[in-house]
Order: structure tokens, then sequence, then C-alpha cells
């Protein structure tokens, strides 16, 4: 049987349909669709993070060594350079891109993907009604899955970084700690890094859709340009970089301590992490928070912006949008 003819009887009339049909972008699902969120992810997270290494390698050290990393973050840049030179600030940069890579994948793709199964189980309305707690659990999912790829290679980060003498990069870094200290060693930070990235993560997308809602709301930016939109996004991505740093702050302080160095013998995870906070305290907790207020809004400003514009650029656009 042949299939049923398209035209509507009308040359003009076939010829304009035909026009808007070519003009209209093909709506993508599964792999096809999930696969350039993670990549457009995976892009915004690896570049934006590697861009800031310089800023990390300074937080780090505040945060490790407040006693001589006294002088906030410009200070910091100062001390680090005058100490070990120029280089110095892009310690550990090999698995601060790699490991963000993955975990970009992992967080910006699931966010989507979770986001897409809750409107599904919940139905439309539903989820646009309780959209706050789709976000939430969205975002948590996504980020336990990419915390999973992350904690290796930000365990070798911290350790290059703490250590300048360690080694000398990734892939010796990564090798000597699976040497002489087991598998075992990468994911002792596992806990911390949950505990930082998920509430980072939450707090996030929630603030980001937050912020996206009223600006769209407030300047009607899905009908202007494309570089209306993206500055929309950076600056909802700074306000919501705030606050996720704010919330994750503690926990990040504590990575840094946990993979500073191996625990003793017979010391388990938690034990370690229960002394490291008696030893912080609330004040020490928030070591190095105005160097990571800079970092992490920039970064995530970046983030939000260069996500929604390679979406667009791979033609992404078949995803289910919740928000009113």
């Amino acid at each position: 049987m042949s299939a049923p003819s398209s035209s509507t009887g009308s040359t003009k009339l076939d010829a304009i349909k035909q026009n808007v049909q070519a003009a209209t972008p093909e709506k993508l699902s599964g792999i096809a669709l999930y696969s350039r969120f993670a990549l457009a992810g995976a892009v915004c997270c690896s570049v934006t993070h590697g861009a800031l290494t310089p800023v990390d390698v300074v937080k780090t050290r505040i945060q490790l060594d407040p006693a001589t990393y006294n002088r906030g973050m410009i200070g910091g840049f100062r001390q680090v350079i005058a100490k070990e030179g120029a280089g110095a600030l892009l310690t550990g940069f090999g698995p601060t891109a790699a490991g963000y890579f993955l975990q970009g994948a992992f967080k910006f793709g699931g966010y989507e993907f979770f986001k897409q199964q809750s409107i599904g189980i919940l139905g439309y309305e539903t989820a646009a009604n309780n959209r706050t707690a789709v976000y939430l659990v969205s975002s948590g999912l996504a980020e336990f899955f990419a915390d999973i790829a992350l904690c290796p290679l930000e365990a070798t980060r911290i350790r290059l970084v703490s250590e300048p003498t360690f080694a000398s990069g990734l892939v010796s870094g990564f090798g000597k700690i699976a040497k002489t200290e087991g598998i075992g060693a990468f994911y002792s930070g596992f806990g911390p890094i949950l505990f930082k990235q998920v509430p980072y993560t939450m707090s996030k997308f929630v603030v980001f859709e937050k912020v996206s809602e009223i600006v769209a709301s407030a300047f009607d930016t899905k009908n202007k340009s494309s570089s209306v939109q993206t500055v929309a996004n950076l600056g909802s991505g700074l306000i919501a970089g705030f606050a996720a740093a704010i919330v994750s702050q503690p926990a990040d302080t504590m990575l840094s301590k946990i993979n500073k160095t191996k625990g003793l013998p017979g010391e388990g995870t938690t034990s370690r992490l229960i002394k490291i906070a008696k030893e912080l305290g609330l004040r020490g907790s928030f070591g190095g928070l105005p160097a990571r207020l800079f970092m992490v809004g920039t970064l995530t400003a970046g983030q939000f912006a260069i996500y929604g514009d390679l979406k667009k650029a791979m033609g992404a656009v078949g995803g289910v949008e919740i928000s009113k």
C-alpha cells in the first residue's frame, strides 16, 4: 500500500509547507537527545573548571594551610607565584579537566534524564506544580552518579596541589596513588564529596531554574535573540553559583583536608571526618570562601551559558521544560 499523499492540492501551499518543515528543527529523543545533553555538560564543566584551575589552587592552599596562606585570594596568588613560580598555578589541571568532563556529562545529562523520568512518572501537570521537588530529586540523583566518576580524579588533583612534589601530572599521580595506597584511596573522600557536591548541585539547579523563571517572565527572554538568552543564562548562573558555594563550602574544606594525606592505620573515613570537623570548627570550615565564591560564581555562570549555547548548536531541542 502506498503512503498517503502529503500534498495540499495547491503548489503554493505545498511550497510554504515544505519551507516551514525545513525551518523547523527535528526534535530528538532517546540516546540521540541525552548524548547531546551529556556532551554539552561535559564540555561546559571541563572548560570552566579547567580555566579556573589557578583559583582552585589558591583556594585549596588556603583551606589546607590557612596559617601560611592568610592574605586572601590576591595575596594567595602572589604567595604561590613567589614560592613556586607561576607554573604552580596550573597544578592539577589534567585531573581537573578530565574529572569534570566526566562529571559534567553525568550531571547535566543525568539531570535532564531524571527530570524527564519524573515527568513521565508524575505526569506533566503534577510535575509542573511540584517542579521544585522534581529539580531537587533529579539533580541529586544525577550528582550521585557523577561523583562516582569524579572522585578518583578529584583525589588525584588535591594530592597534586597539596604535595607539589608528589607526581608530575595526572597519569603519574593517579598511578602512584593506585600502586602505593590501593584503589580504595581514590574513594576515601567519597562521603565528603557527596556531602559537598549533592547539596551544591541541588541548590545550583534549583536556584538557576527559579531565577531563570523570574528573568524570563520579566524580560520575555524566550522570544529574544540568542545573545540575550546567553546573558540571561550568565546572570542566573552567577546567582546560582553564589548560593551553591555557600551551601557546600564546609564539605569542600573537609574534602581538601581528607585527601591531603592518607589516614592512620585502622582509621575509618567516618572517624577521620569527625576529627577534621572538630579541628576546623564553624569558622575554619568556611576557610577560603571568598575565593570559592568568585570561582564557583564565575564557573557556574559560564557553565549555564555554554551549556545553553551548545544545546542549541547541537539541536538538542527535544527536552521537556516544566517552568511556568
